[in-house]
């Protein structure tokens, strides 16, 4: 299991990955952005983790490993 991560940046706004594990409603009115996407790529036959630009941050055979990678990646 991954352990959330609840950042704030200088001007008091929080940044995580969402999860149930932290009550956000809490805090007050949200407001969400994705920080990537994991989808399955037919040509390659792997999962990518893309940026919400597109951009490739990571691919893998196992949706698994690329939710981990997520996980790390953006709890750094």
């Amino acid at each position: 299991m991954n352990t959330p991560v609840l950042k704030f940046d200088p001007a008091g706004n929080g940044h995580c990955l969402f999860t149930e594990a932290i009550d956000l409603s809490t805090l007050g009115a949200l407001e969400i952005a994705r920080a990537s996407t994991i989808e399955f790529n037919n040509t390659a036959q792997e999962w990518e983790v893309k940026s919400p630009e597109g951009e490739l941050l990571f691919s893998h055979t196992s949706r698994q490993a690329c939710l981990a990678w997520e996980h790390q990646y953006f709890n750094r």
